[in-house]
């Protein structure tokens, strides 16, 4: 019987690995410039040793700084909690001059940071914490719902002091964000399925959340059969944190502006009321999020040619995290995970999609978006993240570990993205050169100071993500185009647009920020076709369901390419009333899930005429590879969305929601999402195949391991190979689980693969071995992005 330990929550299992001096959410498709307060100035590079990282600061500080400038970098480096200040916020509080980037500011003198600060403590509230804060001549902007975390502003030299407390789990700094950028009915098996039993499968009051640049309400995508606007709720994060302080008490100590958010209270309707952005004209001036929610779910047959997305009535969540130019912040994106977590049921918001990335140097253990969206998931919510467009180097040669945060999660469904070719056929589909490549490389430092990557397998599935047709945005009344279009007007599909064309009008995107909502609208279909899955299972059920692509590997791939007709038959098959009886902890390890009179569909679709065959392959753990028909005929434990599973670690979430109360019902708003370690449990049930030790030692000259075409590995499958589990698999205080897939160090050096060390600027900028090189739209050493923004042949 295999068994695994508790999850440690030593502090030393809390580092980070290798920092750039400027991260922000990386664009998932091309993008502009970054302003100019936002740019990195020189080059900046870290080893993953830390006391080779202070040694190359230190040294700065003595050629480039005065004397007292030198002594307080010494002092800080020695005092400086080197496993909970993340690296990159490490590499700020040393220097000697102050850096150019959003989160750092020289204000009389004094360098100040914003930062967001995470806490395991026992108070919800972190009254104690809010408190120094503010007496180390600091400012709360924010305290999240989604994560025990506040957003701050802090004097550089009272960081260590905050960090020092018990109750502080880490501090990283509130970096940049920004965006990742029918024949997709016919690629996907939408159109064929909808043709068939299940005619009128439209994602029909399933709520989708996308989190973004906003939503376009009134283009004729975004209505009903009615024509009313499917955008049930808009709402903007700008408007509120630090943005709004701006002029005023922004970069000023001794504010405390962190209300405490009941429901029905006076200050929750003033925050509502700050926040809306209900039928709010230039809604999306960027025009990202409207194309990304029009694949998920528009409804493109008013017009030739048809644009429909995949769930094309489903509701619609405008949640805007980014600007005019893309750009926001990670406290941005963590108010609006709150804001969907709180609303989800009311709303009955089921799905959140995420087309943006953080470049993060945090392990998924402690990163504050991966916190975040676990707590999404926990809360019953199908997170569905862009992987990114990283998958090569700007001399075309392939790289793999540049999947970023939160794409890194294994709770979350990291989508790559496939090229379509512009044709129904999927036999000639292949995944996209830009398309980024697993294993997952966000690390944590360990108690002596090594670097440990996650190395996690990811993506999980890829999608249609080349030129793929969706809502353009415009501005009400016509006559001017988003941000995007401005600057590239190829991606324009007329480029003859006049006035009267304005909410009908539409565009080309590339990258896995238009994959990502392709996945994010299956999800409702499926969840329309059966409310009670659960976001692992739903995630299961994809990888099942997905088609190979030849010749493409587990860490280019996943399992393969989405397929929504067996997706949606798998769901059709399992009984309604697993969330529930999983939620209540009524369903026993084993236990029956088909529904009544059902039996599993034949792992093969048949799409456009063509044989589809399922890759029959699941993610678990991280690094383990599951398969048969056991895996849905039973409950495998695993399915429960508040477990967290990786290698021989585990922690369990529990979600609390308010009280009921004078117009509040009960068990509709969430409180808090707390983790802790779980408990002695089966996770896996008997009879399950294990197909991890089918892959082999890692090799990328081999194929092996990581590096195993999805295909082959299939067909193996396919033909009865696997080791079928005799008794599960059982966590167990003191035994370990076995390592699964691993991508060793040793196959990166010996083998030439182009590795990235899990550190990835924004706008195209890559830290590769200790040198930042690139920028977004131009062709660099390291990495350009322009294939991902207007797609590849």
């Amino acid at each position: 019987m295999k068994s695994f330990k508790h999850w440690p929550l030593t502090p030393t299992r809390l580092g980070r690995g290798r920092a750039p001096p400027d991260t922000g959410m990386r664009q998932q498709s091309g993008a502009p410039k970054r302003p100019p307060s936002a740019r990195l100035t020189g080059r900046w590079g870290m080893r993953p040793v830390l006391n080779t990282a202070l040694l190359m600061l230190l040294t700065l500080a003595l050629l480039l700084g005065p004397r007292p400038v030198l002594a307080q970098a010494v002092a800080q480096a020695v005092a400086m909690p080197a496993d909970k200040v993340a690296q990159d916020l490490r590499a700020v509080l040393v220097a000697p001059n102050t850096p150019k980037l959003s989160w750092v500011k020289d204000v009389h003198g004094i360098r100040y940071v914003k930062a967001l600060v995470v806490s395991h403590g026992a108070d919800p509230d972190m009254v104690a914490l809010r408190a120094q804060i503010i007496a180390s001549g600091g400012a709360v902007y924010l305290r999240f719902v989604s994560v025990a975390a506040l957003s701050v502003m802090l004097p550089a030299n009272g960081v260590n002091a905050i960090a020092a407390r018990g109750d502080v789990q880490s501090i990283s700094p509130n970096r940049l964000t920004a965006r990742t950028a029918s024949l997709l009915e016919q690629s996907t098996g939408t159109a064929g399925l909808r043709s068939t039993t299940t005619t009128g499968l439209t994602g029909s009051g399933v709520g989708i959340a996308v989190l973004d640049s906003g939503i376009m309400f009134d283009h004729l995508s975004m209505a009903d059969a009615a024509g009313n606007s499917r955008v049930k709720r808009a709402v903007d994060f700008q408007k509120v944190g630090d943005a709004t302080m701006a002029g005023t008490k922004d970069w000023v100590p001794g504010v405390d502006a962190s209300t405490a958010l009941y429901p029905g209270s006076a200050a929750m309707a003033n925050y509502a009321l700050k926040i809306s952005n209900d039928g709010k004209d230039k809604s999306d001036a960027f025009g990202h999020g409207s194309h990304v929610a029009s694949v998920a779910a528009g409804r493109g047959a008013y017009q030739s040619p048809d644009s429909t997305g995949i769930a094309s009535n489903a509701n619609l969540y405008d949640v805007k995290v980014l600007d005019a130019n893309g750009y926001g912040q990670v406290s941005d994106v963590l108010a609006g995970i709150d804001w969907v977590i709180y609303h989800a049921r009311e709303y009955n918001i089921r799905v959140m999609n995420l087309s943006l990335a953080a470049d993060s140097t945090e392990t998924y253990l402690t990163d504050p978006l991966c916190r975040a969206v676990r707590s999404a998931v926990a809360a019953g919510i199908t997170v569905v993240v862009a992987a990114g467009n990283f998958g090569q180097t700007a001399a075309g040669v392939e790289r793999f570990g540049a999947i970023g945060s939160p794409g890194n999660d294994p709770t979350v469904i990291t989508v790559g993205s496939a090229n379509t070719k512009g044709t129904a056929d999927r036999g000639d589909d292949s995944v996209n050169r830009f398309s980024a490549r697993g294993p997952t490389r966000s690390s944590y430092v360990d108690a002596s100071l090594k670097r440990q990557p996650d190395n996690l397998l990811k993506p999980d599935l890829v999608a249609p993500g080349n030129k793929v047709l969706g809502a353009m945005q415009t501005n009400r009344g016509g006559g001017t185009w988003n941000n995007l279009v401005r600057k590239h007007s190829q991606l324009a599909y007329n480029p003859n647009y006049d006035k009267s064309a304005a909410g009908t009008t539409l565009m080309n995107l590339s990258g896995t920020s238009v994959a990502a909502p392709a996945v994010a609208g299956a999800v409702a279909l499926m969840l329309q076709a059966n409310p009670g899955l659960t976001p692992p299972l739903v995630k299961a059920i994809l990888q099942y369901s997905a088609q190979p692509i030849a010749g493409a590997s587990l860490l280019q791939q996943g399992a393969g390419l989405l397929n929504v007709d067996g997706a949606v038959k798998m769901a059709q098959a399992l009984r309604t009333d697993l969330a529930m009886a999983i939620s209540a902890g009524t369903l026993a390890p084993g236990a029956n899930m088909l529904a009544l009179g059902k039996v599993l569909p034949t792992p093969s679709s048949t799409i456009n005429g063509s044989p589809a065959a399922w890759s029959r392959i699941v993610y678990a753990g991280g690094n383990q590879l599951l398969s048969g028909a056991a895996l849905f005929t039973q409950y495998q434990p695993f399915y429960d969305s508040r477990l967290v599973w990786v290698r021989d670690k585990a922690r369990r979430a529990v979600v609390t929601y308010w009280p009921a109360a004078s117009g509040v019902p009960t068990n509709t708003f969430v409180k808090s999402v707390v983790e802790a370690p779980a408990p002695n449990q089966v996770f896996v049930t008997a009879q399950v195949q294990s197909a991890t030790s089918l892959v082999g030692a890692t090799s990328f000259l081999s194929r092996s391991g990581s590096f195993l075409p999805t295909a082959t590995l299939a067909g193996w499958l396919a033909a009865g190979s696997g080791l079928t589990l005799g008794q599960g698999v059982v966590l167990s205080e003191g035994v370990v689980l076995s390592e699964g897939v691993v991508l060793s160090e040793g196959v990166v050096l010996s083998e030439g693969v182009v590795l990235s060390e899990g550190v990835v600027l924004s706008e195209g900028v890559v830290l590769s071995e200790g040198v930042v090189l690139s920028e977004s739209g131009q062709t660099g050493v390291t990495s350009s992005d322009d294939g991902s923004l207007l797609g590849e042949p």
